[in-house]
């Protein structure tokens, strides 16, 4: 896919707080103010994209619809449905009768169009903020395969989520998970792959062993999972495109697990396990080299780098319970973060740098938390009978993460770092350890 036409945008809801609050006036331009608990979705408009050519009719109505989808999706816009619509778009380039839209109180407009040539389409776009009737940025074209349709989609929801909010999008991402059938007690467990939306699953592993906790790289294009492949729980390395893997850090007597990337790619953090201790270890993927982080009697898991790599969060059970540490990855000793009551578990540094996610127990419940790096300002975002693992959007702005009812199965659900807007994320069938990548190249 390559872009023709991408100039810089207007970033005109920027400064998100953590709690969210819509405010406009009738006859201003669209604003959002995100400062409080209640928000009321801002009204917009997707027509069917035009189709500039007859191949292209295809795809104009499921273009608008995957856009419609993502950006609902937010909690922060609701799509005035096709059937509401006054004003019909027939030509990208022709005047846009914004008095239409205002009538079904639209306050943004999103027009496309696309043509299609054998196996290549171009999907353009533009969008407007109805009240003035001014284009917000310039006009965006994406060229590529027409079977890369659902991805232009996807780039043209982040450009619209840019322009509205000033901060990046999420939605040309994808999600890796373990995709779970057969009954409970003999449960088959794939690595598996799909777009942040839940479609175009694809199987990574072909469930003959457990498999689970699969990270991507920074890049996205490999994934680290733990597998009991040869009968204890041992790293794998894979290359997402070739399905090539390879065991690492792989040694005699010992047990692996628990691994994420560091933010170069370059290196690797897990946990191990023996002769009785679990403790962490930095592994170069180039030379094979590995050196101890911890060295207690504790247990030392769930590892997870800060954005710029100087240091690790992590899970230990050193003070009598599990909690959550801090420590350089140059050496030193760990500062305990969590402060509050319960369990805490699964950290997770926001790729922002200023949060951390965490599984808290508490009480016979489970919750989905965020609290800053010092462990100040914790705030609980779920509750339910299992709720773990999470896993943070590119644009650290929604939570990822598995949730089990009492006797039900595992599903992935998702959450705005607000506590609003939980929802859950379509698969194919039960749902575990999901891992988010970063946006696509």
């Amino acid at each position: 896919m390559t872009q023709i036409s991408r100039r810089p945008v207007l970033g005109l809801l920027a400064g998100f707080a953590l709690a969210p609050k819509l405010a406009f006036a009738q006859q201003t331009p669209l604003r959002i103010e995100i400062n409080e608990g209640v928000i009321e979705p801002v009204p917009f408009a997707v027509p069917a994209f035009v189709a500039e050519n007859g191949p292209g009719s295809e795809y104009a109505t499921s273009l608008a619809q995957v856009i419609a989808d993502n950006l609902t999706g937010t909690g922060l816009l609701r799509e005035i449905p096709q059937s509401s619509h006054i004003g019909r778009i027939t030509s990208f380039d022709s005047p846009v009768q914004f008095s239409d839209w205002r009538t079904i109180n639209a306050r943004a407009l999103v027009t496309g169009a696309v043509r299609v040539n054998g196996q290549q389409i171009t999907v353009k776009f533009r969008l407007f903020e109805v009240v003035t009737g001014q284009q917000l940025g310039d006009g965006l074209q994406l060229d590529g395969r027409t079977d890369a349709w659902r991805r232009m989609a996807h780039r043209v929801s982040d450009q619209v989520y840019q322009r509205l909010t000033g901060e990046s999008g999420y939605f040309d991402s994808r999600v890796v998970f373990i995709a779970e059938s057969g009954p409970r007690t003999n449960r088959r467990k794939q690595v598996a792959i799909m777009d942040q939306d839940g479609a175009n699953t694809q199987y990574l592993t072909d469930g003959t062993s457990l498999a689970f906790a699969p990270r991507f790289s920074p890049s996205g294009d490999r994934i680290l999972f733990t597998s009991y492949e040869t009968g204890f729980p041992r790293i794998y390395l894979m290359d997402v495109a070739s399905r090539r893997r390879q065991v690492i850090g792989d040694q005699p007597g010992e047990m692996t697990f628990a691994p994420r990337f560091a933010p170069d790619g370059q290196s690797v953090v897990y946990s191990l396990s023996v002769g009785g201790s679990t403790d962490l270890y930095m592994l170069n993927l180039a030379s094979g080299q590995r050196w101890q982080l911890t060295q207690t009697q504790a247990i030392d898991t769930a590892p997870s780098f800060a954005p710029d790599g100087q240091r690790v969060i992590f899970e230990s059970d050193r003070s009598g319970n599990s909690q959550l540490y801090i420590m350089p990855v140059a050496g030193g000793a760990a500062e305990r973060v969590s402060q509050g009551q319960g369990r805490y578990s699964t950290p997770v540094w926001s790729p922002r740098g200023d949060l951390v996610a965490f599984t808290k127990q508490l009480n016979g419940r489970f919750h989905i938390g965020v609290m800053r790096t010092d462990g100040s300002n914790e705030r609980l975002l779920t509750a339910s009978f299992l709720d773990e693992g999470p896993t943070w959007s590119p644009n650290g702005r929604v939570i990822m993460f598995t949730r089990e009812e009492a006797g039900g199965d595992p599903v992935l659900m998702s959450v705005d770092i607000t506590g609003r807007n939980l929802r859950r994320v379509p698969t194919p069938g039960p749902a575990s350890d999901p891992s988010w990548s970063p946006l696509l190249p």
